[in-house]
């Protein structure tokens, strides 16, 4: 646009124009610059409802045109940003909202965005401090809080991160989301009572908040208070009585404290809730398993491998029940399977106990004959 008003100029200078012809080239000027506005902002229009039709090639395709226009409009690169975001091209949405903050600087919501494509381009620390410039420029904007402490996280900046949420909380006491990245960072450093009393107060806030409520019972086992645990478990199922989650926990729990009736219990409701799944029909299995009840161990067995058919404890297990039932073919077919399943995964140890068990029965097989 401003090449176009440049050698307009150039021409009526040239041409020694007179007042009349002055006023004639001030007019022609402006029908051009007119004429670029409504090229441009029906560009916008049309780029924003190819984004509406999820045709995003078409609206980035629209959006660039618009920027050969008015290449210093900040909403034109701030479109192409969210364009390219959706199509997952992060490093190209990072390059946009760029050129878009450098267009307008006092913009939160871009630098917003610009944060948000960093930390997906994995540029977590240059993505904190986008999401900073957002907070100095919007701090009463809950979400620049949350994408910081997202992207701290990320990049192992624990205190930062804590400091983080706890501001998140001060704007928001009853921030479900702060509180539960908060207590995992505590978690994963084995700060204990930290988590307990991030989650304790959290639960007291959300009473029926079933997510809070699992975290905490983890939190209190991890630190070795079984009985609180569980107890925090019990109360859940009156939040969530048909959540097999919380059933699969309390199995654990009760399988560690050496107490299997009590555990195949627990792994039977999360059965029935849930059939599909894996980890209380391997749970049934194994306690079946230890009682030396191979008829039933083999069932559940079975059922595990025919809800994951490459799982190779399943596989193990349905082996060694088998072989303890003197059904050695059978047996044989399955470890075989479980031996090339560990091999694939790389899972030496557990390949190397399937081995013995073959020989094993290669050599009972041997002294048979």
């Amino acid at each position: 646009m401003t090449l176009k008003l440049l050698s307009i100029v150039s021409l009526f200078l040239t041409a020694a124009i007179v007042p009349g012809d002055a006023v004639f080239a001030h007019s022609a000027a402006f029908s051009i610059v007119q004429a670029d506005s409504l090229e441009l902002n029906n560009l916008l229009l049309v780029g924003k409802q190819y984004v509406e039709e999820q045709n995003y090639d078409k609206a980035l395709e629209t959006y660039q045109k618009a920027a050969e226009i008015d290449s210093e409009n900040a909403q034109i690169f701030s479109g192409i940003g969210y364009v390219q975001t959706l199509k997952e091209n992060y490093d190209a949405a990072v390059r946009a909202y760029q050129r878009a903050v450098a267009l307008s600087s006092d913009n939160p919501k871009l630098y917003y965005a610009l944060g948000f494509s960093l930390g997906k381009a994995g540029e977590n620390l240059q993505a904190a401090e986008a999401y900073t410039k957002a907070i100095e420029l919007e701090p009463e904007n809950l979400q620049n809080y949350l994408g910081l402490g997202v992207v701290l996280t990320r990049a192992g900046e624990y205190e930062r991160a804590l400091d983080t949420y706890n501001r998140i909380l001060a704007l928001a006491p009853d921030n479900q989301q702060a509180y539960r990245i908060a207590s995992r960072i505590l978690l994963q450093q084995q700060r204990y009572p930290e988590a307990i009393a991030y989650l304790e107060k959290a639960v007291q806030q959300q009473p029926y908040e079933l997510d809070l409520k699992l975290q905490l019972a983890n939190a209190l086992l991890q630190q070795g208070d079984t009985t609180a645990g569980l107890k925090t478990l019990e109360s859940a199922k009156k939040i969530a009585p048909r959540d097999h989650q919380i059933y699969l926990q309390t199995a654990k729990i009760f399988e560690r404290q050496g107490k299997p009736d009590r555990a195949l219990d627990e792994y039977q409701w999360a059965a029935i809730l849930e059939p599909n799944s894996l980890t209380a029909i391997e749970g049934i299995g194994k306690i079946y398993l230890d009682r030396q009840d191979y008829t039933r161990a083999i069932v559940y067995f079975r059922r595990g491998i025919e809800i994951a058919p490459n799982n190779p404890t399943s596989h193990h297990n349905l082996g060694v029940a088998l072989k303890a039932r003197n059904r050695n073919e059978e047996a044989v077919a399955a470890l075989t399977q479980a031996l090339e399943l560990y091999q694939n995964n790389g899972n030496t140890q557990k390949a190397e106990r399937v081995g013995i068990l073959l020989e094993e029965i290669e050599s009972a097989e041997s002294e048979s004959n």
